[in-house]
């Protein structure tokens, strides 16, 4: 499918998971039915409360939330990124693992987050995700009608190296659901979005949490839709929201073809 529709959803999810999965549920329905074949939800989007009760909040796969998702893909017959939630591990920190389904409701790739959030900024951030999360090890990607997904987490995306991998394993689309923080967010959330799209020559959606998180922190939101060549062609804003924009691989590939960088790589 050459062209299509994508959207990236922008949640403040909380600690009752039976609300967030019901706002999923109604904002992935308006994406669908606004057009989107592609939608991808923020991270932590099914549960986000206090720290110290993360391990006893996570789930496996497939498990509750894992099963609304399916059914969701399924009922709008469309391509779902769960954004990510915390998948319980053999050990006391679980996973942050996003998981994308196809519109039968088949799971057909589940990436765990590689690079974990440790930041101390004074008086206005403190986050040490490896002290309460499992770092994954596999890079992901997933061949689609659609084109080829390519799967990261928030923090990845200060990792260039995660994204040229994706792109030698063949992405075309890189799906980035994050829940990034007001301070880092103002300061680098766009201009990372961009470059990641523009060195990668790839699309990228980028589905943020907005509001204020159950940390205290205020999140960003403004989740992005990003162009081959670098341009923003879709903008939440604040508050939750759907944000559309178009995906058309001939661009994408005509991109590639005048301005062949990718093949020019030589590290």
């Amino acid at each position: 499918m050459a062209h299509y529709i994508a959207a990236a959803v922008q949640m403040c999810s909380g600690p009752d998971r039976a609300h967030n999965l019901a706002r999923a549920s109604a904002l992935v329905r308006e994406a669908a039915a606004r057009g989107a074949r592609l939608v991808v939800l923020p991270e932590v989007m099914t549960w986000r409360g206090l720290r110290d009760a993360e391990a006893e909040n996570s789930e496996p796969i497939p498990g509750p939330s894992t099963d609304a998702m399916a059914s969701l893909a399924r009922e709008c017959s469309i391509y779902v990124c769960m954004g990510s939630f915390l998948e319980r591990s053999n050990s006391s920190r679980p996973y942050n693992t996003s998981c994308l389904f196809d519109p039968n409701g088949t799971l057909i790739a589940s990436y765990r987050k590689i690079h974990l959030f440790d930041v101390e900024l004074p008086n206005m951030v403190s986050v040490r995700e490896s002290e309460l999360r499992s770092p994954g090890t596999d890079v992901v990607t997933a061949a689609t009608p659609l084109g080829t997904l390519g799967l990261s987490i928030c923090y990845d995306l200060r990792f260039p190296e995660l994204y040229r991998r994706l792109s030698r394993a063949g992405a075309e689309i890189l799906l980035v659901p994050s829940a990034f923080t007001f301070p880092t967010g103002a300061a680098h959330w766009e201009v990372l979005c961009r470059a990641r799209a523009i060195e990668n020559q790839c699309y990228v959606i980028a589905a943020d949490q907005t509001g204020r998180s159950p940390h205290g922190h205020a999140d960003w939101g403004d989740s992005l839709i990003v162009d081959p060549w670098g341009r923003v062609i879709g903008r939440a804003g604040d508050g939750e929201g759907v944000v559309l924009a178009e995906i058309d691989l001939e661009y994408l590939a005509r991109v590639r073809r005048e301005l062949p960088a990718l093949t020019h790589a030589r590290l």
